[in-house]
């Protein structure tokens, strides 16, 4: 195998692994906030409370979700076309800005 397609496979390891992560996180995420949403009600002390909980029950679902959203952005972002073209778009921008600079600076010797 040539080292290219050693790098290849090091990047498709590297994508599940952290396509596993978020699943894994995700998991994490609903399990931890069910327990802590069904304790909050109730359900383990033998008074259940009916009706809306309040507000700070979803306070750690709620940051945490946000934490959960921007990991998922981070590992899927190859799949969001508006993500992909941005970072492309981006590269291409630096290029062009530091080949100007480096034009810029042998034009005024």
């Amino acid at each position: 195998m040539d080292s290219f397609d050693q790098e290849k496979l090091d990047r498709a390891k590297k994508k599940v692994k952290d396509i596993k992560g978020f699943y894994t996180h995700l998991a994490v995420y609903l399990l931890v906030n069910l327990f802590l949403l069904i304790a909050q009600l109730g359900l383990f002390s033998g008074h259940f409370k009916i009706g809306m909980p309040e507000w700070s029950y979803f306070t750690t679902p709620f940051f945490w979700g946000i934490g959960l959203f921007f990991h998922g952005v981070h590992v899927f972002k190859d799949q969001v076309p508006f993500l992909k073209n941005w970072e492309q778009r981006k590269i291409r921008e630096y290029m062009e800005k530091e080949e100007q600079q480096y034009k810029d600076t042998f034009k005024n010797r």
